[in-house]
C-alpha cells in the first residue's frame, strides 16, 4: 500500500472511513476490530473519524477496540474532526445545529476524543466545516498549541474553500496538511473550481470523502458510465467501485480517498483500486460519461 506524507505524519493512500460505524447492527468491539484488522491486512492503516459521527458515538466504538486490543494503536493512524455541534448525544441541549471553532471548544473536543478513543494522541485533527464566526487568530493558536502539546500530531481542515484555508493558515505557525473535500465522479466541481488546483499548487494532498458518492454513485450514474466502469472492472478482475476510486487516484494532486463500508466482504476489497490501470484517455472517458457531454 503506498503511503502519503502529510507534514510530520504519513498515512496510507487509501483510508478507512468510520462515518457509519454506528449504523452496523453489530457494533461489538470484536466485530469492529475485525474491520480494522481487515484494513491492516491490506496496508490500510489510517482510520477516519469525527466527533459527530454516529451522533457522537463512533469514536467510542473505536475506543472500545483499542481498550480490548491496545496493541492495535501503534499500527494505525487516527484522523478525527471537530467543530460541528448538533443537538444529539452529548450536545442534545443545543437549540440548533451550529459550528464552534473557538479555542475552548476545540480543546474540549480533543480531550473528549482522546477519552472516547482510549488514546493519548490524535494523528490528524481536522476542523470539520468552515465556521462563519471563526476568529482565525483564536482557532489557529488553539491548533498550534495542541500540536505543541503532543496531543495532536498534525492539523488540517475539511470542506474548506481556498479563502477559508488561507485565512486560517495566515494565523498559524504549524502547517495545515490537508483539506478533506467531497470528490467523486458525481462531485466533480473541485476539478475545475480551483479547490484541487489550490492544494496541488502548494503540494498539499487532498483527502476525498464520499468517493463513491455516499453509496449512490451507481444509482445516479448513466447507463453508459455504469457499463464502462463494469467493463474496466472486468478487465482488471475487480468490480466497478475499484474503477471509480482508481479514477481519483490517477489525479496528480495525490488524492487520498476515504472509503467507508460496514460489510467485511467489501472492506477486504478496498485495495482493489490499486490494481486498475488508468491512463489519460480512460480518465477523460469516465469524466465525459459522468458529465454527459464531452469537454469543450
Amino acid at each position: 500500500m503506498p503511503r502519503v506524507s502529510l507534514g510530520p505524519i504519513t498515512i496510507s493512500r487509501l483510508v478507512y472511513g468510520m462515518w457509519r460505524l454506528g449504523d452496523d447492527p453489530d457494533t461489538s468491539p470484536g466485530h469492529v476490530q475485525e474491520k480494522v484488522e481487515t484494513c491492516l491486512a491490506q496496508g490500510i492503516t489510517t482510520m477516519d473519524q469525527a466527533d459527530i459521527y454516529g451522533g457522537y458515538t463512533a469514536e467510542g466504538l473505536l475506543g472500545a477496540v483499542l481498550r480490548a486490543a491496545p496493541g492495535l494503536r501503534d499500527q494505525i493512524e487516527i484522523v478525527t474532526k471537530c467543530d460541528i455541534i448538533a443537538p444529539v448525544g452529548r450536545h442534545s441541549a443545543a437549540r440548533v445545529k451550529y459550528y464552534d471553532s473557538s479555542a475552548a471548544h476545540i480543546t474540549a473536543s480533543v480531550e473528549a476524543s482522546l477519552r472516547e478513543m482510549a488514546t493519548d494522541r490524535i494523528d490528524l485533527l481536522l476542523i470539520h466545516r468552515p465556521d462563519p464566526l471563526m476568529d482565525q487568530h483564536e482557532t489557529g493558536s488553539a491548533l498550534d498549541a495542541l500540536v505543541a502539546s503532543g496531543k495532536v500530531r498534525a492539523v488540517g481542515v475539511s470542506n474548506f474553500r481556498p479563502w477559508d484555508f488561507t485565512l486560517l493558515q495566515s494565523a498559524m505557525s504549524k502547517p495545515l496538511v490537508t483539506n478533506q473535500i467531497e470528490l467523486s465522479l458525481n462531485c466533480r466541481d473541485p476539478f475545475t473550481n480551483g479547490d484541487l488546483a489550490f492544494l496541488q499548487e502548494r503540494g498539499i494532498p487532498p483527502m476525498a470523502w464520499s468517493p463513491l458518492a455516499g453509496g449512490h454513485l451507481r444509482a445516479e450514474a448513466s447507463s453508459a458510465l455504469s457499463a464502462r466502469m463494469d467493463a474496466l472492472g472486468r478487465a482488471a478482475g475487480v468490480d466497478w467501485t475499484a474503477v471509480a476510486v482508481a479514477w481519483l487516484l490517477h489525479h496528480p494532486a495525490q488524492v487520498i480517498p476515504v472509503l467507508g463500508t460496514n460489510t467485511l466482504s467489501r472492506i477486504v476489497r478496498i485495495s482493489d483500486a490499486l490494481q486498475v490501470p488508468m491512463d489519460r484517455q480512460t480518465w477523460f472517458e469516465l469524466y465525459t460519461l459522468a458529465q454527459g457531454h464531452e469537454v469543450p
